[in-house]
């Protein structure tokens, strides 16, 4: 069965999950999932995670996540995008000045409430599902951190283009439409690419084409998504038993911290914490 993980760089009109369908089926799959979704006008990095390679779902979703984005001011739509129905519209003769003062205040530590076209669950429901039978219901604020909103520039629209570096849960619509508010005259996302997720940027990435050509072929080891953390390579048969069986390793030489953790052999065993001389394991990735 194949085991490991392909970034693709999502085509817009497709949902993530229609993008894990059609891997599953050619790579014959049941177990493939994403990490991070993207709407379906949205492009670029989407992590897929295949077999075995399903456990890192959880640590890829935290990481940092870059866009480029394009904001249309002068607009108000019910999804805060321009896929939406529009709800107002008014002039947005605003200055780039006055437009950088705002991006401004939108940086750091902020705010954000969930839009009612989004995922996010109110009692059991979906708010998108409420969204469409015409239901608005109160959603808390959720603490988000815009690490970077840089202004890029202007599109051949006239549509301002904005790089944003984020923490998980960020909803590039939502700023979108908040950024506008703050300008008096409204405002929506009418593009968005992700350039970078879980570590991967597009220079990572390949298309769906390539993706469903290639198979098994184009999967990277799980063990890529850690690149960041440093190897240890157990070094005898005996501990390599000890460490598939869930038992904690001692490794007195061993400097605190998160390691990837390999067998003898070279194959990749777990993600681990070394704390006070004593390896544990964090998430096994071996076939039982």
């Amino acid at each position: 069965m194949p085991d490991g993980l392909i970034v693709i760089d999502k085509p817009a009109g497709w949902t993530s999950m229609d993008v894990c369908a059609k891997l599953r089926g050619a790579l014959r799959e049941k177990r493939v999932g994403h990490a991070g979704t993207l709407d379906p006008m949205a492009t670029g990095v989407l992590p897929v995670f295949v077999g075995q390679a399903t456990k890192a779902v959880p640590f890829a979703e935290n990481g940092k996540k870059e866009y480029r984005a394009a904001l249309r001011l002068g607009i108000v739509t019910d999804t805060q995008d321009t896929s939406g129905t529009v709800l107002s519209t008014a002039e947005a003769d605003i200055a780039e000045d006055a437009l950088r003062e705002v991006l401004a205040r939108f940086t750091g530590e902020i705010e954000q409430i969930p839009p009612m076209y989004s995922a996010v669950k109110v009692q059991g429901k979906k708010l998108y599902e409420l969204a469409r039978r015409g239901v608005e219901v109160e959603r808390k604020p959720r603490h988000v951190t815009i690490d970077a909103l840089e202004l890029l520039g202007r599109a051949e629209n006239g549509d301002w283009l904005l790089r944003v570096l984020c923490s998980k849960g960020t909803y590039i619509r939502t700023l979108c439409h908040d950024v506008g508010a703050a300008l008096g005259c409204g405002g929506a996302m009418s593009a968005l690419r992700r350039t970078m997720a879980s570590g991967f940027t597009l220079d990572d990435a390949v298309t769906m084409e390539r993706a469903l050509a290639g198979g098994a072929a184009l999967l990277r080891p799980v063990d890529s998504l850690f690149r960041g953390y440093p190897a240890h390579r157990i070094a005898d048969a005996q501990t390599e038993r000890r460490c598939r069986c869930g038992n904690p390793l001692p490794t007195p030489s061993l400097a605190e911290g998160v390691y990837r953790v390999y067998a003898p052999d070279g194959t990749f065993l777990a993600l681990s914490r070394c704390e006070n001389g004593v390896l544990t394991s964090q998430r096994n990735f071996f076939s039982t």
